[in-house]
């Protein structure tokens, strides 16, 4: 082959090679585009892995507050049975930070059965207060929107529970507090709680202190609570064990 043919099949070929690159570049850039066009935006629809089938916005809310009231039973029940908090290490209600040099004192004085009295009361009286929990804590739930249920879907492993905690702390505290008093009492808490400062603060030389029960009382139990939904959250979205209902499994099952 002379040097001039030679030349001209290298130009062919290098022509050839070219248009295969540029053919396949289209074809990518074709897929990508239908690709992107075949997904839906989180605010209309979410692509079901499980299921294969799209979630309407309206299966996404109710999965999400099914969760939550699925949680939230799940925890009043828990809570409110015996020890419930108090064999809980992680909810377990303890003397408030600036009590602690109170039950130091009174220990170091052989007092102890007397700290421990109250200790005990005030987990029994959040125990006792978990039971009128859930209705209160339900009701809070229907007024999460569409939205927000879009945002927490793909948010962190406790992102509703946050968002409920976010949004009804204040009212779930207003409704619970006179609850937690009421069990306070009952459960004779006050009683405890009055012996034990009333006994420290005749100690001599020492700064008076008599932190409020209720408040205390009421603000641990609602973080125990907010924490047990935490977990059961958690719980549906990992675990599919956890997805007691079809919807559950639906929508979580991504």
């Amino acid at each position: 082959m002379s040097k001039v043919g030679f030349v001209i099949l290298f130009v062919l070929l290098l022509q050839n090679a070219q248009a295969q690159i540029l053919k396949g570049l289209l074809k990518n850039n074709n897929t990508d585009s239908t690709s992107s066009k075949s997904v839906s935006t989180l605010g209309n629809l979410v692509k079901g892995v499980s299921t294969g089938k799209a979630l309407s916005n309206d299966e996404i809310i109710n999965g999400l507050k099914q969760a939550l009231e699925v949680g939230a039973n799940k925890s009043v029940t828990q809570l409110s049975s015996l020890d419930g908090y108090f064999k809980n290490n992680a909810i377990k209600i303890l003397m408030p930070p600036e009590a602690q040099k109170v039950e130091k004192t009174l220990r170091d004085m052989g007092l102890g059965a007397e700290v421990d009295n109250a200790i005990l009361a005030m987990n029994r009286a959040a125990e006792d207060a978990a039971k009128s929990a859930a209705p209160i804590f339900v009701n809070a739930i229907k007024g999460m929107t569409i939205q927000d249920g879009l945002q927490l879907l793909k948010g962190s492993d406790s992102a509703a529970t946050h968002y409920l905690r976010e949004k009804t702390t204040t009212s779930l505290t207003a409704a619970f507090k006179p609850i937690v008093e009421q069990s306070l009492v009952k459960v004779d808490a006050t009683k405890y709680w009055s012996s034990v400062f009333s006994t420290y603060n005749k100690v001599p030389f020492v700064k008076k202190i008599n932190p409020d029960l209720t408040n205390y009382v009421t603000e641990k139990a609602l973080n125990g609570l907010f924490y047990q939904v935490a977990q059961e959250e958690q719980k549906i979205r990992k675990d599919p064990i956890a997805r007691t209902t079809d919807l559950l499994k639906k929508v979580f099952g991504q």
